[in-house]
């Protein structure tokens, strides 16, 4: 038939009674003809118990030694499954990441796949073994483990249907596909049949927790059709992820929110060219990613400019711009915590009179203060106190799937 990757998450994993219902899911594809990558993350909550560990050793561990650790809870998950298939009568092989190998970049923590080398998968699959492979991982041209990022297994899994062409990426979760919200926060949810790329990167971005966003894009770049399924649904059809028109016509087609985020306010750069150039350029070369970017003008020869990061970049991006107030030339550095992002995403939603209307309102009606809005071809952005976004959630998805 063909070849199939199949990826299965952490909650997919977390015990010796779900590994049998992923060995059921990889035996049924196995039966059908097809040859199976299968792609797995740690189980459970194993990576963050590793970096509990970590902490009791130290605040500021090396970025290296971080990675070597916390790829251990892949590996042990490859070797499980593989002895349960095995066990049931099936040919399965493990690897790692540096294994096959899959050759990275050296950004330790977050590193990008440069090429990934096809003779040994190739190999093993044309003996007839099923192929576990652990995702998150890879190895840099020094030898140096390296891992992908919180998600990268999803990016993983992608990469590898990419490289091998695979007729699908099957990314099985604890949930039946992509909602029109996240189900836990809303109820009366829609399942979406079909998403495409492009939707379903933004929804990834803005703090749906489905997929993660890079394995969109490459999802994008080289047409994998991409299924999320729930692995604990027998006949699960899931959502799938591809290039195709959904069939439901939807003005919008999903409300997100995002927690992790805090905004930084420049005030007193001099309103001159270059000085926005600067600020920005400082920032890029620290690999600081920047979301809502907000200019206002005060005095004659004064602006201020405001924008958005992940809390988790707060810290070191406070640091960088305080150590540099007096060559930006600014008077003060001020920043907010506790606030979330609540978005809604469709395709050609800048196109559509009324939707940013329809969406405010139902900010208004729940009076829910709006600090900051960002809209794009695809999708409206604003920023909420945090312990507001469940309420805004919830009031912006009755509004629009009633």
């Amino acid at each position: 038939m063909g070849l199939i990757v199949q990826k299965f998450g952490g909650s997919s994993v977390a015990s010796a009674e779900k590994l049998e219902k992923v060995a059921e899911k990889i035996i049924n594809e196995k039966n059908a003809g097809n040859d199976v990558i299968v792609v797995v993350s740690a189980q459970g909550k194993t990576t963050d118990r590793l970096i509990s560990e970590e902490k009791e050793i130290t605040d500021n561990p090396s970025k290296r030694e971080h990675d070597v650790l916390v790829s251990t809870g892949e590996q042990i998950t490859i070797a499980k499954l593989a002895m349960l298939l095995i066990e049931k009568g099936y040919k399965a092989v493990s690897l790692t990441g540096w294994q096959i190998p899959i050759v990275t970049n050296s950004e330790f923590g977050n590193s990008r796949i440069r090429y990934i080398h096809k003779e040994t998968v190739l190999d093993l699959l044309t003996s007839g073994n099923i192929v576990i492979v652990a995702g998150f991982q890879g190895v840099d041209e020094n030898l140096n483990i390296t891992t992908l990022g919180r998600g990268g297994s999803d990016t993983t899994a992608v990469a590898l249907s990419a490289n091998f062409n695979a007729e699908r990426c099957d990314i099985y979760t604890d949930v039946d596909g992509v909602f029109t919200a996240d189900p836990r926060v809303v109820k009366n949810v829609r399942k979406l049949d079909k998403v495409s790329y492009d939707e379903m990167l933004e929804l990834a971005s803005l703090g749906a927790k489905v997929l993660h966003n890079r394995c969109v894009e490459i999802g994008k770049k080289y047409n994998v059709p991409i299924y999320v399924k729930s692995t604990f649904e027998k006949n699960s059809v899931g959502t799938l992820i591809s290039n195709q028109k959904p069939l439901e016509d939807l003005i919008v087609n999903g409300v997100t929110k995002d927690d992790n985020i805090s905004r930084i306010t420049v005030i007193g750069l001099e309103n001159k060219i270059g000085k926005t150039y600067e600020l920005f350029k400082l920032l890029a070369e620290n690999n600081i990613n920047i979301d809502i970017i907000v200019q206002a003008f005060g005095e004659t020869f004064i602006k201020n400019i405001t924008f958005t990061v992940k809390m988790t970049d707060l810290n070191r991006t406070l640091k960088l711009l305080n150590e540099n107030k007096e060559k930006l030339n600014a008077k003060e550095i001020l920043h907010a915590e506790n606030l979330s992002k609540v978005s809604i995403v469709g395709v050609g939603i800048a196109n559509k009179p009324g939707v940013a209307a329809k969406m405010f309102e139902a900010l208004y009606e729940r009076n829910i203060n709006m600090h900051m809005i960002s809209t794009s071809e695809i999708k409206i952005s604003v920023l909420v106190d945090i312990e507001e976004a469940v309420n805004a959630v919830n009031s912006i998805h009755e509004k629009f799937f009633k």
